[in-house]
């Protein structure tokens, strides 16, 4: 019989709360949907108003992977959902808007990714991205190398950055803008990598062939296209152990000397958000939202 729990008002229905979903660590499903709960007051932030795509792995990172944009069957009548027009036509897509949408989405065990934009102004992004992803012998390390050098940028132009961890090998940051068109927020973004690139030539690439990456840092600066969407912050990650894609304190960066310094996991995050609050909040806060540059 399918476990029902009542969550503010909602009957959710939960499966297979006891299967092992991280092998490393023993984490559970029921421990995946304890965490989602947990950090729902954030992550519901970061969600709220916009269309959601679900990177799931119901059998654990290391069984099939699928990503899906479209509302999935059995959907309950009180999840919200939103028409999204895309390249191929228009899909539906899920909003996760509450605390029982997102015990019920925590059920498909899944990643949360969104773009940039919310769905009543689609592709007019609030906030730019960077993803920078280490090419190895490259690390994390060489990562806030490079995320400092993007920050003190970024505040030459007036606009404040922060930081979170990919939750996979890399790092993300992350500025609130006033809406500004997806395609004029991805060409400064371009510009800034490009000067990255020029200023640590040792280290940055901002061009995605495959060649060019090993032993450097790219600077993607395409997940703010208006098609794009990137790992949602305080989502779960599909990687060999239960980590999160987690802000971190610009300290945090400075200091790092290994990639685990900057490691965040599910047990983790309650902890984090005890000592700093929720180090994204400005993110949501239209008072911190500056004009893109021209």
């Amino acid at each position: 019989m399918t476990p029902i729990t009542e969550v503010e008002g909602r009957r959710v229905a939960l499966t297979r709360l006891e299967k092992v979903l991280y092998p490393d660590t023993g984490f559970t499903k029921g421990e995946l949907v304890h965490y989602y709960a947990t950090a729902a007051g954030p992550l519901l932030a970061q969600l709220r108003d916009r269309p959601v795509s679900f990177l799931r792995y119901p059998d654990g990172p290391d069984g099939q992977r699928f990503f899906t944009k479209n509302v999935p069957p059995g959907i309950p009548d009180w999840v919200s959902t939103a028409r999204v027009e895309h390249s191929g036509g228009a899909l539906r897509q899920v909003l996760v808007q509450d605390l029982p949408s997102l015990v019920w989405a925590a059920n498909l065990v899944a990643e949360f990714h969104t773009p940039q934009w919310r769905v009543r102004r689609p592709a007019e992004a609030d906030r730019l991205v960077f993803d920078l992803d280490p090419g190895a012998p490259a690390t994390l390390v060489d990562c806030c190398r490079v995320a400092l050098w993007l920050r003190d940028r970024l505040a030459e132009d007036g606009l404040d950055a922060h930081a979170k961890t990919s939750g996979a090998k890399g790092l993300h940051l992350l500025v609130p803008l006033e809406p500004a068109p997806s395609a004029q927020v991805t060409a400064y973004a371009k510009r800034l990598a490009v000067e990255a690139a020029r200023a640590l030539p040792e280290l940055v690439v901002h061009r995605m062939t495959r060649s060019l990456r090993p032993g450097k840092v790219f600077v993607d600066f395409s997940q703010n296209a208006a098609a794009k969407t990137t790992a949602t912050p305080y989502t779960l990650r599909a990687a060999p152990r239960p980590t999160v894609s987690a802000p971190v304190t610009w300290a945090e960066v400075s200091a790092c000397d290994s990639p685990e310094d900057l490691t965040v996991t599910a047990a983790d995050l309650p902890g984090r958000l005890e000592t700093y609050g929720d180090l994204l909040a400005p993110l949501t806060d239209p008072a911190s939202a500056r004009p893109l540059p021209s």
